[in-house]
């Protein structure tokens, strides 16, 4: 959940993240190039190379010289219990407030879900 004020790199990452969890690319896939994706999203090659390098520096994907950028083994269980921990730390407790202010329950809340 990244805001529309924080960097583009950040963005980009949780762009990338949602198509991990989302199974857009797996574990072992190719990742799109730097030049392919900066093009894609009208970014700076230098912004997709600074997004692309926080995944190596969680080691959420390899690099193979002269070939492209991988989906590490295991990257998409990482990511998902990560993903799930920060939610539940820095999301979740200002949304359950906002369900308990207005009165809702689980089942105005699962029959809103499409």
């Amino acid at each position: 959940m990244n805001s529309k004020d924080s960097p583009a790199y950040l963005r980009l990452r949780g762009e990338i993240v949602g198509a991990i969890l989302d199974g857009r690319f797996s574990d072992g896939d190719s990742l799109p190039s730097v030049r392919s994706l900066a093009a894609e999203h009208g970014l700076n090659p230098l912004t997709v190379a600074k997004a692309y390098q926080t995944f190596q520096d969680d080691g959420l994907v390899t690099v193979r010289r002269g070939i492209g950028m991988f989906v590490a083994e295991g990257a998409s269980d990482r990511l998902r219990r990560s993903e799930r921990e920060t939610f539940l730390t820095e999301h979740w407790p200002s949304i359950a407030r906002r369900i308990r202010a207005l009165g809702l329950d689980v089942e105005d809340l699962l029959q809103a879900v499409p």
